[in-house]
């Protein structure tokens, strides 16, 4: 026989499980996560008998992957805070010259010329995030002016010392140094890269989510003035996230320049957009205030699995780029569609 509160145990459990249905498709990762299910078994139809399902297949698109996660996840907390950086892959170039030529020209061990590369880093971020608060300026014009800076600074560095523009043969220079090897390892194909990618994703999901300065990067996308009124300190928010997206630019540039043994000042082209379409695909809104690393991670993958899904379908390269501009596209319309549906949610 059917209690009455048993009837009203079951009734809660149904109205919590269409709650749960409800509030699903507010989550801003959900598009990412379908997507990269979506793109994965389309590659895997289509690519699968020609080397995408090898475990070295997923260790190349896993590398990719890893490559753009790392800058997109700092570059996320970045546009939820309501500014961009588009100096990130000029930084990459910059910095992984700087480290190229303390090794292989001025004869530096490899930590001295991972603490000049980090420096360099970090005194151009603070200075980008710097100009932002006090002047005013829309961080995309500051940090313009940071992509042609840093790219022409690159090159001019490499010229001067070395009359080209690529510094190469570190090899011999880092061959079984212990610091290096943090940069450089691989297990079974599967690049440390990845281990790096982890940690930085890790560390930005806490900070987001589990700490008071994640509340205040929300609070400074969604309204910098009000979170300027409560007592939330935006000038050193910015600058520190500014700060950190040179700093993991910079740690991508060692990352390439030690793994690859050598330095190229064009290294990094097109690195600042990839990392903002990563973050976008994600769920992040560009207009700031809403988003997650979570999302971001799996941004990260749609794009390594569909530039490597191309590579081993043998379709040429260029239509890579063709696929940024549609996925581009197809998340900005999904995250609309999120955000309008999480504020009816709200309601």
């Amino acid at each position: 026989m059917t209690t009455t509160a048993s009837v009203a145990v079951r009734t809660d459990e149904r109205v919590r499980r269409v709650g749960w249905l409800r509030l699903l498709p507010a989550r801003p990762e959900l598009g990412a996560v379908l997507g990269t299910f979506v793109v994965w078994a389309l590659f895997a139809a289509w690519s699968g008998s020609r080397g995408f399902l090898t475990i070295a297949g997923t260790a190349n698109y896993l590398q990719i992957a890893a490559q753009l996660g790392i800058i997109g996840s700092v570059a996320a907390l970045l546009i939820i805070s309501g500014e961009f950086d588009l100096s990130m892959g000029s930084m990459i170039g910059a910095t992984g010259m700087i480290l190229a030529l303390s090794i292989a020209h001025f004869n530096q061990p490899v930590w001295v010329g991972l603490l000049a590369a980090f420096g360099f880093a970090l005194a151009v971020g603070f200075i980008n995030g710097y100009l932002v608060v006090r002047t005013g300026l829309p961080s995309f014009i500051i940090t313009l002016a940071g992509f042609f800076g840093l790219r022409g600074l690159a090159l001019a560095m490499a010229r001067l010392l070395t009359g080209t523009t690529v510094v190469g043969s570190l090899d011999s220079h880092i061959a079984g140094d212990p610091v290096a090897m943090l940069f450089t390892a691989s297990v079974d194909g599967f690049a440390v890269v990845i281990v790096w990618w982890a940690l930085v994703a890790a560390i930005c999901h806490i900070v987001l989510m589990r700490s008071q300065f994640g509340n205040w990067i929300f609070g400074c996308g969604g309204s910098a003035t009000a979170a300027r009124n409560l007592g939330v300190p935006v000038e050193r928010v910015k600058i520190i996230l500014f700060m950190s997206t040179a700093a993991v630019a910079c740690l991508l540039a060692c990352i390439q320049v030690l793994g690859v043994g050598s330095a190229d000042a064009n290294r990094g082209v097109q690195k600042e957009f990839e990392a903002i379409i990563t973050a976008v695909i994600g769920g992040t809104l560009l207009s700031g205030g809403y988003g997650t690393v979570i999302g971001t991670i799996f941004g990260a993958l749609t794009l390594a699995i569909t530039q490597q899904g191309l590579f081993f379908a043998a379709v040429d390269a260029e239509w890579y780029r063709v696929s940024l501009a549609v996925i581009l596209l197809s998340a900005v319309l999904l995250n609309q569609y999120v955000r309008l549906r999480a504020a009816r949610t709200r309601l």
